[in-house]
């Protein structure tokens, strides 16, 4: 009897042993079940929610939306996936065009002064050109407002991921720049093997505050006025616009709650596994002794669907390796840098000036014959206003969020706890609040001209803060560990490590953030509740009156205006950053 107990006991671990290498051995586990469920649950989702895009409406005037809060979780859906589907767009579109606009030298001389016209030119301004455009392709249904709403979210979202993926691959390591090198990596491998991930963790936060811009906008690409039209979709932003209208607090309320339901799950289920997954990347000699940790990533990372989709995918992409690895054996060249002009390049100039003083002295003409030239004069001295507010939020912004975001980066402990903090904040339509900001500048007695400045802070600063963040925490370990070695002071380990490090990241939050607050300015300049308006003397105010009533000529003015203020600041403040940090502080 003895005996039989200790076979069985001595037999158990190996029984036991046997149990579990049968289970490994299964093509799916317990994890893979319920992330296929997940999976088919979404895509079920998203085909449900997705039939009301292709319904009919009438053009003489789309139905009205509806505030009753039992609607709200179906048009949570609709604008999720407006966000998700622009949010792919910007990614294709930051690493396509920054990639040219770093790596070509004539490339660069157009494209980088296109993307600083392209981030000053205000949502409601693409708006105004683009949805009739959309409309005429799919007359009489909700498809082609769908795809005005996406591509106005698209262009809060773009600019922002745009820069930080140029400035990274401007300031690539030389190490290994040197390494791709060496190895006589193609431009199509270096691409995918050193510059992405070289930039992975700079995309990773600027998506999450180009996510969050998104949101910022969503009324105005869910309710949109334009061209003396009213179109409105289905959407957490539209609810809440059609809320502020009536003049019905409650239901505000109720849009607010479930955007913070939705910016909390996006972060758990989304943003936080990816930044979690992005430290990988991180260019280190030593591994930091604690890490940003993601249960979802951990549940992916135990899962078979990961690896099987791996596989898949460089399977399907095998043919496309090839023929890019083919077109890219002419060999690397370095991101585009100063060099002496030669003749080609100045007739490309040349041919780029001519082009560029054809289409103003067109657009001059245009606006004489319409509204004259003394319009440009009054727009110029609205967009003076608008630039003071500004200079004031960038300098306060700097002040504030350059040192949070150094303690956030830092700290994979502190990033745990703030990064759901920060998202929410920075994802949160501030917009939505407008309406109780309205009441209290009533209230207090104070003027929009000077609360304004906290209105476009609340849509602009936390570019300054996330792209800090993604510098800060993209420090290598083993420089902080030097520091700490030779025992530096608290100065002096900002002076001669945490500055220079987060400097190029700062000048891409700096140069984002001052984009993001000039269109702010469209609608912190002219907030209402219900018959009660407040307006400020302002070039978004221009803009905003222009754009509701249809008035082209003074849209275009105020565009223009808006695009050479802030092209005419970036070629004398923000380009000069950028070459500094390309030569000095990049590491």
């Amino acid at each position: 009897m003895t005996d039989r107990k200790s076979r069985r006991r001595t037999a158990s671990p190996a029984r036991a042993f046997e149990r579990r290498e049968a289970v490994s051995r299964l093509p799916f586990s317990s994890i893979d079940v319920v992330l296929l469920a997940g999976l088919t649950v979404l895509m079920y989702v998203f085909l449900r929610v997705g039939q009301g895009a292709t319904l009919s409406y009438s053009p003489a005037g789309p139905v009205a939306v509806s505030t009753n809060p039992a609607r709200l979780p179906y048009d949570a859906m609709r604008s999720l996936i407006r966000m998700f589907l622009a949010l792919g767009l910007a990614f294709a579109f930051s690493l396509v065009y920054g990639y040219a606009a770093a790596r070509s030298r004539k490339l660069g001389r157009v494209l980088v002064p296109a993307l600083d016209i392209l981030q000053s030119v205000p949502v409601l301004g693409f708006l105004s050109v683009t949805v009739t455009g959309f409309i005429a392709l799919f007359p009489g249904n909700y498809l082609g407002l769908e795809f005005a709403s996406i591509f106005a979210i698209f262009t809060a979202q773009a600019w922002n991921m745009t820069f930080s993926f140029y400035s990274s691959v401007r300031s690539l390591p030389h190490q290994l720049d040197e390494l791709s090198r060496m190895l006589r990596l193609t431009r199509w491998q270096r691409f995918w093997k050193i510059e992405v991930p070289s930039a992975t963790i700079g995309l990773v936060w600027n998506g999450m505050m180009s996510f969050g811009g998104g949101w910022f906008f969503l009324a105005a690409a869910e309710a949109i006025s334009v061209l003396n039209h009213q179109y409105q979709l289905p959407g957490v932003g539209s609810f809440v616009a059609a809320a502020i209208a009536k003049q019905e607090l409650g239901k505000v309320g109720y849009g607010i709650l479930t955007m913070v339901v939705l910016v909390v799950a996006v972060n758990v289920l989304f943003w936080r596994p990816l930044v979690a997954w992005s430290e990988k990347y991180k260019l280190e000699e030593s591994e930091a002794a604690e890490r940003s940790r993601s249960i979802v990533l951990d549940l992916l990372r135990r899962s078979a669907w990961p690896r099987a989709l791996g596989r898949l995918r460089r399977r399907a992409a095998e043919p496309l390796d090839r023929l890019m690895t083919v077109l890219g054996r002419d060999g690397l060249r370095p991101p585009a840098v100063a060099t002496a002009p030669r003749l080609n390049d100045r007739l490309f100039d040349a041919a780029v000036v001519a082009a560029i003083g054809y289409g103003v002295y067109r657009m001059g003409v245009y606006i004489q014959q319409t509204v004259g030239l003394d319009e440009v004069a009054k727009a110029f001295l609205y967009g003076l206003a608008t630039m003071g507010r500004v200079v004031v939020l960038l300098t306060l912004g700097t002040v504030i969020w350059v040192p949070v975001g150094v303690w956030i980066g830092m700290s994979p402990r502190v990033t745990r706890l703030a990064q759901p903090i920060v998202q929410v904040l920075a994802s949160f339509p501030a917009n939505f609040l407008f309406p109780f900001a309205t009441l209290a500048f009533i209230w207090l007695g104070v003027s929009l001209n000077f609360g304004g400045i906290l209105l476009m802070s609340l849509g602009a600063q936390w570019y300054i803060l996330f792209n800090v963040i993604a510098g800060a925490q993209a420090i290598p370990t083993d420089l902080r560990e030097a520091a700490a070695t030779l025992r530096l002071s608290r100065w002096q380990r900002w002076r001669s490590l945490i500055l220079p490090a987060i400097f190029p990241s700062y000048v891409t939050g700096g140069i984002t953030a001052a984009g993001g607050a000039w269109n702010a300015s469209i609608v912190a300049e002219v907030v209402s509740y219900g018959p009660t308006t407040l307006t400020a003397t302002g070039l978004g105010a221009y803009i905003a009156r222009a754009t509701e009533v249809g008035d082209f000529p003074r849209i275009l003015i105020g565009v223009a205006v808006m695009s050479t203020f802030v092209v005419g600041v970036n070629r004398l403040l923000w380009r000069r950053l950028y070459r500094l940090a390309e030569t000095r502080y990049s590491l």
